[in-house]
């Protein structure tokens, strides 16, 4: 078991406030999607994972219907990881987690969950990464934070926090499944990993 160590940083989002946001952003997800058992919501491991959890909770408690609830690992999609002819990495390579899409994919309407938006080249490495399993009607996105610093043309549906960051600064997305405690923080280091 991992001890959770406390990041240090200006609280942006509290539990109550997250609890919150994630609760209005289940109620947008329902308003734009009239045909909710259509709807699939996939969480980009690993705190979109939880996140797609507990919209998927918060969307079958106001609608009663319980949408399909997958998580999508996206290492083997991103353009930082490179293998170089059996060779070691140039840079330390991301963990691969599990993908689990027990539900086809094709004529659905797939919301991506993701913490954090930033350049947008994760949610591209997700959406290559949802095609290999089938190809779905409409792909919407939903995170929790939107810092800015867009390098691809991506948009979210669903934003639970416009926060514009300088690139030296960083948002840590803490919550209960994965760090003990619920909260988002602004923190002030150099960003190690580009999403």
């Amino acid at each position: 078991m991992t001890t959770h160590v406390p990041v240090q940083g200006k609280t942006v989002l509290d539990a109550e406030a997250l609890g919150r946001t994630l609760s209005r952003i289940a109620h947008e997800i329902i308003e734009g999607n009239p045909l909710l058992t259509a709807v699939a919501l996939v969480g980009i491991q690993t705190r979109g994972v939880p996140l797609a959890q507990r919209l998927a909770r918060l969307i079958e408690e106001r609608s009663g219907v319980a949408p399909d609830l997958g998580a999508v690992d996206i290492t083997f999609h991103r353009d930082d990881v490179t293998v170089r002819n059996g060779e070691a990495p140039l840079a330390a390579q991301p963990l691969v987690r599990a993908t689990q899409l027990d539900f086809p994919l094709d004529g659905r309407t797939v919301v991506l969950v993701d913490d954090v938006l930033y350049t947008g080249r994760t949610i591209r490495a997700a959406i290559d990464a949802l095609f290999d399993y089938g190809r779905p009607e409409r792909v919407q996105l939903a995170v929790l934070v939107d810092r800015g610093h867009r390098e691809l043309p991506i948009r979210p549906d669903y934003i639970g926090k416009n926060l514009p960051t300088a690139r030296d600064e960083r948002i840590q997305v803490q919550l209960v499944e994965v760090d003990e405690v619920d909260a988002v923080l602004l923190v002030g280091s150099p960003e190690e990993e580009r999403k």
